[in-house]
């Protein structure tokens, strides 16, 4: 099937250019059916249209499809771009928010849109002294991005957020003197980033911890001279880390996981 007898609108009609607005366009080279078209189902080809014609995107903020809204969204001057911030599709509300001004109110508004891919937008994009309003959306995922983005100082605020994944987060970037919190989550994987952050001073206090996957850890890096105390573990991997370092042998040494 070639390209134009696929060519379908987003109803799933043939398309047919005879009857088209955009006709004039079609006779200027600058639409084409089956590849650059504004009726066209597939949103490659609505995007091409648009980058031919960029004028004529504010023409079809109000069109029926959502995907020709959301691509007129790309292309629209920005002042434009507030009609869409309630739009009742999430890919419209998304491409509004990956063009908003980072100070537009609108861009703070759509940080409590329903969907989660619009707040990832907003998260990725929010400016920092704005993006703590974030901390507690209930997506993992977006509170993982406010997470990597806010300054180390206010990360205390997420010490015990609900996800270990966005604590794993906080334990990489915090400030140093939260990290014997860190070191007490009750995930492990939470307590190994935050020991890998911790001075051989530090590490001290874990040589005897109950797993043994953070005595590895603290074994792979405390200072030769307070190894002594893991050389009896009850583990068999300690031990032989314990004894490689001790001998000179501490650069084959595998991380705990």
């Amino acid at each position: 099937m070639t390209d134009i007898e696929e060519a379908r609108d987003w109803q799933g009609r043939l398309l047919d250019c005879s009857g088209c607005e955009r006709y004039a366009e079609r006779e200027q080279g600058r639409c084409r059916l089956g590849h650059a078209c504004v009726h066209d189902r597939y949103a490659r080809r609505i995007d091409r249209f648009f980058r031919w014609n960029p004028q004529l995107a504010k023409a079809y903020l109000d069109h029926p499809y959502f995907e020709t809204r959301a691509v007129a969204a790309k292309y629209v001057e920005v002042f434009l771009l507030a009609r869409l911030v309630d739009d009742p599709d999430e890919t419209v509300r998304q491409s509004v928010a990956q063009r908003l001004p980072l100070r537009s109110r609108h861009l703070k508004a759509l940080g409590r849109d329903p969907h989660r891919e619009v707040r990832i937008r907003v998260a990725e994009r929010l400016e920092l002294g704005e993006l703590a309003s974030m901390i507690d959306d209930p997506d993992y995922y977006v509170r993982q991005i406010v997470a990597r983005r806010l300054p180390p100082g206010q990360l205390v605020r997420m010490l015990h957020d609900p996800d270990p994944e966005v604590r794993k987060v906080v334990a990489r970037r915090v400030g140093a003197e939260w990290l014997p919190t860190l070191a007490g989550d009750p995930d492990l994987g939470v307590r190994l980033e935050a020991l890998r952050r911790m001075d051989s001073g530090q590490l001290r206090r874990y040589r005897h911890d109950p797993d043994w996957r953070i005595r590895y850890e603290v074994a792979g890096r405390l200072d030769p001279g307070e190894l002594v105390a893991l050389r009896d573990d009850p583990e068999a991997a300690v031990r032989e880390l314990v004894e490689q370092r001790l001998t000179g042998g501490e650069d084959q040494w595998p991380k705990a996981s």
